[in-house]
């Protein structure tokens, strides 16, 4: 029976392949070809329309790396394929057969309509009437994801990329589609992938064969067209047979996670989204049936931006209820490393573009690939006013199967959020017959859900759902031996989820990625652009907001939702991880030095307005606690004062002491009040520490465990100086050399480390390690909008697996009565371990400071690069969390005649200001947004210093929840309970 099996399979294979798809073509005619070569950047299309085009040969060597050429395509259908389906093929010289990844183009009509796409999986062009004339937008990316290994390459930046051209067309031909041929050629597929997942000498497996078989005698080889019919209606049967009433349903959303920037610029995103939204439109009108989802509200923009024409057709198809936008957020951004108000603002500019667009708002949140989830995220998406989570990414842990599909997901604060991960594991789903059973057999919750979402298309290049996976969808609908497939919105798919699951199993804490940690360091200027981006902004409102208020300022929407937009769009999953090409980070790097110098001069406009004309030197805090004798939120009159001077290498300010090594490392730092030192005995911190690091794959993304195997502790040192009362360390090492500044601020308990570095490694993992005098069993790294605690221990492979770590701009370690901390201006990587001796326990807090991975940069971060971090002795989780706000959030000086006062005051030692503004809706009102930092229930008393009509507590959209009771004096009495986010509105 077996080889009876192979025969049958064998067969039908082979003449698929070699007889029958050759046939779905029957005839073809060559067309007229012209071309234009573009030198540089991509031009309009109607621009593209008007060129002067010169006759090309099919077969002609096209397009450099990154450049574009416009093909014109002329011909006539013969007269006796009138009436008949004709088509254009359209073979670009594609190299590998993944769309997205190389070559494609954008199929304009001689008038500027947009047609569809072309990509390797997608060669046709609909032809109707007689005469044809189309105009193809080429783009001639390079390929650079190929074959593993992935080997460094210059082509990943148009400045260094070939000038060759890279792709030689294959043909361009009016072709005559021979309908039931192509059906019978979709029949056979469907039904050889369904009975490879079958029981081997099931009935159902056998006659489906048997089908085949009889199928095949039927179809005579040297006349399929004449045949084909006969031959699938022997088929007709078995496609008939319909599912069992316990079949798994899949519900099915046409997709193509289009990647906002990755192994391709953002230019070329920009049609990468137009390219595949001109296909999806164009399969809405062919299938009655098929719904096709988009994340990013940014991607829609980029469209009605730059093609209108295409824009016109997503409108119109968004209105139908087919085109349906997903996910709430500007972009699907990382939402590991954002702060908690950049994650607000992906949620508030995604969900305000899609209401004014399209008059919807997303339910759920869309993130099937960033790496990893923050366990701040549930509340945020409950706050925003979503009632679901999807991802996928969990599926490509490296140890340990995640337990659930369908469930709850509880993050720091308890809120819970409705989650499902699709048990097929993939978001580029092709609705193959592996993948039907997969999500069947997979589904941790079969026991009372009988449903999971199938992404469907060829997305991170972009793509999308093909005609191919429409007809598997409509074979699969109710197909025995299948899962039943049916196109649906992910929202009713929700919706039946949890009637299904009224009690879902619960998972707390973060979605760790056990893969592709290596992205909370890589691309370390892009990082750094980030961090400082988002306190430029949120100090940029504050003052802009106070000086609104207090001063008559223009407040400035329109910049600072373009600055915001930008900042958002940078934070994409393959951006700030600093896993895209060269090109990508060379102009995130300048499009931050851009946001910063906007972001500044509105900052400085505002305070000196506030401070008015006058040359005083007016310090302003931003931070939400007194510096400086500065109030918080407010402005004075004040000296700033420098460190305190060393003395033999010894930094001491009466409340902390620290001893610099002639090594110029850290022997020793004690806590005065108590005499702790936090320094284990006989160690050193302050340590840098080189590894090889060469992963076993994705060279930006990862970090293999085995890199620990190999370190160069890095102690030799070549000066140690004492320069304006600060301790300066100069050393060199391999290729690279660095120079460390110490200092110690009068009344502070922070050493800071300010660091210069000429890097230039290859394939090295730079960490700077301090060993702890603290038995602790965790310890408590920040994420939005509070922090996190992470065991210390190995003892589960779940908690080994986390041997890098992310962190904000604080890492806490404690044990009853003394801590210490780790704070950082640019970096969040971090990792830990903890050794015993009879003396006692020593816990090792690392940061990742610098990677240099080839793939897909091979120059990253090569050259000067800085950071600052930061000792914190003595340190409960209130001064660890002050301190990391300190050095993000330094003081600044603007001559001006005098103080400020604040706008609001707070009298709680544990609720934060997070952030002051004008309501997105430029009513003039005023947002205020507060948070529990410490962990724990907490009240207080905010105080609004101007008068108002009302107060209400809202959304982090700004929309209504209910009111909020303010006293004669402004006075809003507050209760919250541990990590959560208030956000209030004020009517002035």
């Amino acid at each position: 029976m077996h080889d009876d099996i192979k025969l049958t399979v064998g067969r039908a294979t082979r003449v698929l392949a070699e007889r029958i798809l050759p046939a779905v073509h029957p005839a073809t005619v060559p067309l007229e070809v012209a071309a234009h070569a573009l030198p540089g950047e991509p031009i309009p299309p109607a621009e593209g329309l008007a060129l002067s085009y010169s006759p090309c040969e099919v077969g002609t060597p096209w397009g450099p790396a990154w450049n574009t050429t416009w093909f014109r395509l002329r011909g006539e259908v013969p007269a006796e394929w009138h009436g008949k389906r004709v088509e254009a093929l359209v073979d670009l010289g594609f190299d590998v057969n993944m769309p997205g990844f190389q070559c494609e183009a954008l199929v304009y009509l001689a008038d500027g309509t947009p047609v569809k796409s072309i990509n390797p999986r997608n060669q046709w062009i609909p032809v109707t009437g007689e005469t044809v004339e189309f105009y193809l937008e080429a783009a001639a990316n390079p390929v650079l994801l190929d074959y593993h290994p992935f080997l460094p390459t210059q082509e990943g930046d148009i400045e260094t990329s070939s000038k060759r051209p890279l792709y030689t067309t294959r043909r361009m031909d009016l072709a005559l589609l021979d309908e039931e041929v192509y059906e019978l050629a979709l029949d056979i597929d469907v039904l050889l992938e369904l009975q490879a997942e079958l029981p081997a000498s099931g009935p159902r497996r056998m006659r489906i064969l048997q089908a085949l078989d009889d199928a095949l005698d039927v179809l005579d080889l040297q006349d399929i067209s004449g045949t084909a019919a006969s031959s699938r209606d022997r088929l007709k049967a078995v496609l008939a047979s319909p599912a069992e009433r316990s079949a798994h349903r899949i519900a099915a959303i046409g997709h193509a996670h289009i990647d906002s920037a990755w192994l391709w610029p953002v230019r070329e995103t920009i049609r990468k989204a137009a390219r595949t939204a001109s296909s999806m439109t164009e399969l809405i009108d062919m299938d009655p049936d098929f719904k096709y989802g988009m994340s990013s509200a940014q991607q829609y923009a980029w469209i009605k931006e730059h093609r209108p024409e295409v824009y016109q057709r997503v409108r119109k198809a968004v209105q139908d209820g087919r085109f349906i936008p997903l996910g709430g957020m500007w972009v699907e951004s990382d939402t590991v490393m954002p702060t908690g108000e950049s994650l607000v603002r992906q949620f508030a500019y995604g969900q305000r573009f899609f209401r004014e667009e399209f008059g919807v708002e997303c339910q759920g949140v869309w993130l099937p690939d960033s790496f990893g989830y923050s366990p701040a995220l549930p509340q945020l998406i409950r706050r925003a006013g979503f009632q679901w989570f999807f991802t996928q990414k969990i599926s490509w842990n490296q140890v340990n199967k995640f337990p659930h599909h369908t469930f709850l997901w509880e993050g720091i604060d308890g809120s819970r959020v409705f989650t499902h991960f699709p048990p097929m594991d993939t978001y580029n789903s092709q609705l193959s017959g592996a993948e039907l059973a997969r999500a069947t057999r997979q589904n941790q919750e079969n026991r009372l859900a009988t449903t999971s979402i199938a992404p469907v298309g060829w997305g991170d290049g972009g793509g999308g759902t093909t005609r191919e996976m429409a007809a598997r969808a409509r074979r699969t609908a109710d197909l025995e031996g299948s899962a039943r497939v049916a196109w649906e919105h992910p929202d009713d798919f929700f919706a039946r989820a949890r009637s299904e699951l009224p009690h879902p199993p619960v998972w707390v804490g973060e979605l760790y990625l056990e893969l592709h940690r290596a992205t909370l360091t890589s691309q370390h200027k892009t990082k750094q652009g980030n961090r400082r981006s988002e306190h430029l902004l949120i100090e940029a409102e504050l003052w802009a907001a106070s000086a609104a208020v207090r001063a008559g300022f223009d407040y400035p929407y329109e910049e600072l939702d373009a600055l915001w937009q930008q900042v958002l769009l940078h934070q994409f999953h393959d951006i700030l991880p600093g896993t895209s090409i060269a090109w990508v980070h060379r102009e995130a790097v300048a499009a931050y030095a851009r946001i910063s110098s906007a972001a500044l001069a509105i900052i400085d406009s505002a305070c000196r307005a506030l401070a008015g004309d006058g040359s005083q030197p007016i310090v302003f805090n931003a931070a939400p606690f007194a510096r400086h004798g500065v109030a918080a939120l407010g402005a004075a009159v004040a000296d700033i004062p420098g460190p305190v001077a060393p003395d033999d290498f010894v930094l001491d300010n009466g409340i902390v002491r620290v001893t610099v090594s002639p090594e110029g490392l850290i022997t020793s730092a004690v806590d005065l009040a108590t005499g702790r030192d936090a320094i284990a005995p006989g160690q050193a911190g302050n340590l840098l520490q080189l590894h090889q690091d060469f992963p076993n794959m994705w060279d930006a993304w990862d970090v293999d465990r085995f890199y620990r195997n190999r370190v160069t502790d890095i102690r030799s040192i070549d000066a140690l100086t004492v320069v304006d009362a600060s301790i300066v360390v100069e050393r060199s090492f391999s290729r690279s050399s660095i120079r460390q500044t110490l200092s110690l601020a009068p009344g502070s308990r922070t050493l800071r480390v300010e660091q210069e570095i000429d890097w230039q490694e290859t394939e090295k993992f730079l960490k700077v390690a301090f060993p702890f005098d603290i038995r602790a069993e965790q310890v408590s790294a920040e994420t939005q909008f509070g922090y996190q605690k992470r065991v210390t221990h190995t003892n589960t492979s779940w908690e080994a697996a986390k041997f890098e770590a992310s962190m904000h701009r604080f890492v806490h370690i404690e044990e009853p009565g003394f801590g210490a901390a780790l704070i950082t201006d640019s970096t969040y990587g971090y990792d830990l371990t903890r050794d015993a001796d009879p003396s006692g326990v020593t816990t090792t807090v690392r940061l990742s400071l610098l990677r240099a991975p080839r793939f897909p940069d091979p120059a990253t971060d090569q050259g000067p690069q800085t950071a600052t971090y930061g000792l914190v002795i003595g340190a409960d989780i209130a001064t660890a969390t002050a301190a990391g706000l300190d050095l993000n959030l330094p003081p600044r000086t603007v001559p001006g005649h005098h103080g400020v006062d604040p706008l609001i005051t707070l009298d709680s030692e544990s609720i934060l200001l997070s952030s002051i503004k004008l309501a997105n809706d430029r009513s003039g009102d005023l947002i205020v947004r507060v948070y529990e930092s410490q962990g724990r229930r907490a009240t207080g008393t905010l105080t609004l210093h101007t008068p108002v009509k009302g107060a209400a507590t809202v959304t982090l959209l700004e929309q209504p929840e209910g009111p909020a009771e303010i006293g004669s004096s402004g006075e809003v009495a507050l209760s919250l309970t541990a990590f959560e986010v208030r956000t209030l509105r004020f009517t002035r």
